[in-house]
């Protein structure tokens, strides 16, 4: 053990990056403000990497992807390393699920110097920056699987062509739960233990959950993030931090980050932060309700003053597409064999598969809006799903998928799958899906969805079975995942 007088000393050694949140919200907002402004990717570089040369306390840099289950990866690289290597970082496919098999195993990152972020020392590390990448196969084509990728080229495409930009905030909720790894014990203890049973908007301050998401406000809030509001949600132990619209991949990369810090503060309260959407029986599920607008030269699309709900022809295009392909994309929205328990028509479930302005049962809402603020609501969305994959099948399907000929599609008597093999059946037999995320990817999800399912019991019943939480693909482990 090195004795305090030394530890001290070693401290003074470290001469890294540590800056107060106040500064580092400014700095994040005003790079928040060049993505918004689309300044191009080649000033972006020379701007970023000008700034790691220079800033003698930055020790490395973390890069940010994600899989195509939506599990984000980070990897550091040391940034001398990256100054002189930022255009070959390369890393093994076959270690990520889904990605590529073992014989085909090299993969690159391709840094968005658009997406970087000033992290908080205190979560991150003292001298360290985010930036988040997309990959690219060997021979420098984007890589399938990466759907990170995929979004990117569909907003950047619409801009360019139609000078769309595709706009999205989410609600995410979660849960709070006593001791560290809950989930991944829960095959042994058989249960979560809540850390407050106060309920909607009800959090005492100073009690585990309020201070839960203090921090978390205060982390997003210095992460630029542009907060709205926060509080508990309607089950126990249930959080919700709501925070400003933004540019989709920007909103897509947001919730990576989200759930990211949730997590990471749970884990030094000594806590365990969980985006399974239906943990406990009995109580509310936990959904990513998924507001979306497209604007053109800062003109909301969506906006119609005389039209039904406030929304244009333009907008109720775009919501009939989504609720005529309602079946199709459900597992891309419900992810996992839990997400079926949030389904549930007694808890304000959105299973319904039509739009309402009232009924929060329905898939898609219609919030009060006004010019600026007119928007769709998704929110069959459950806080497991892939986010990347999500925003694509929202924006994608919305714009470009087919209208059913159902009589009065919006108030049909139709309602989203119950169960994931019904939802990977349809998934698996729609022609969309196979637009919307070409064969191979479509394939390799369906395959890493059925993986999963099969390691449970087929039936849900009444109460959450251990192998649900346990094979979550948020939650699995390799050693785990391989004793099946």
């Amino acid at each position: 053990m090195i004795p305090a007088e030394l530890r001290e000393t070693h401290a003074g050694l470290r001469d890294f990056l540590t800056l107060p949140y106040a500064e580092l919200e400014d700095l994040n907002l005003r790079a928040k403000q060049q993505r918004k402004e689309r300044v191009t990717a080649q000033q972006m570089q020379q701007q970023r990497l000008e700034y790691l040369t220079d800033e003698k306390r930055i020790k490395a840099v973390t890069v940010l992807f994600s899989d195509l289950e939506g599990r984000l990866h980070m990897l550091d690289y040391d940034k001398k390393f990256l100054l002189k290597n930022s255009d070959n970082l390369t890393f093994d496919g076959s270690s990520i699920r889904g990605f590529t098999p073992q014989r085909e195993s090299d993969l690159r990152l391709v840094l968005d110097w658009s997406a970087f972020y000033w992290a908080p020392a205190d979560i991150f590390g003292p001298g360290k920056v985010l930036v988040f990448a997309n990959v690219i196969d060997r021979d420098g084509s984007p890589f399938a699987g990466d759907v990170r990728g995929m979004l990117k080229k569909l907003s950047t495409d619409y801009y360019e062509t139609s000078g769309y930009t595709l706009n999205a905030a989410n609600e995410i909720e979660g849960f709070l739960f006593q001791g560290l790894d809950a989930a991944r014990s829960y095959h042994q203890t058989g249960k979560f233990e809540y850390v407050n049973t106060g309920g909607y908007y009800h959090s005492l301050p100073g009690d585990p959950l309020r201070t839960f998401i203090d921090k978390v406000a205060e982390l997003l809030r210095a992460m630029g993030f542009e907060n709205e509001k926060d509080h508990p949600e309607v089950a126990p132990s249930q959080f919700e931090i709501n925070y400003g619209y933004g540019e989709v991949v920007a909103a897509a990369d947001q919730i990576q980050l989200y759930k990211l810090i949730c997590r990471q503060v749970a884990i030094k309260l000594g806590m365990t932060a969980s985006f399974i959407p239906k943990p406990v029986v009995g109580v509310n599920g936990s959904g990513m309700h998924t507001n979306v607008s497209v604007s053109k030269d800062g003109k909301n699309l969506f906006w119609d003053a005389a039209g039904e709900e406030k929304l244009g022809r333009f907008a109720w295009q775009f919501v009939d597409r989504i609720l005529s392909h309602g079946e199709d994309i459900c597992l891309v929205f419900n992810p996992s064999v839990n997400a079926y328990r949030r389904l549930d028509p007694h808890f304000e479930a959105p299973n319904q598969i039509k739009a309402s302005p009232v009924d929060r049962g329905s898939m898609i809402r219609i919030p009060i809006g006004n010019e600026n603020s007119a928007r769709i609501e998704v929110r069959s969305v459950s806080p497991d799903a892939n986010p990347y994959m999500v925003m694509l099948a929202v924006f994608k399907t919305g714009l470009e998928g087919s209208v059913s000929d159902a009589k009065d599609l919006r108030q049909a008597n139709r309602y989203l799958p119950d169960n994931i093999y019904a939802a990977l059946s349809n998934f698996r037999g729609s022609p969309w899906t196979s637009e919307l995320l070409g064969d191979d990817v479509k394939t390799r999800y369906a395959v890493l969805k059925q993986a999963s399912a099969d390691r449970c019991p087929r039936l849900l019943g009444t109460f959450v079975k251990a192998q649900e939480v346990q094979y979550h693909h948020e939650v699995y482990n390799q050693y785990l995942w391989n004793l099946f």
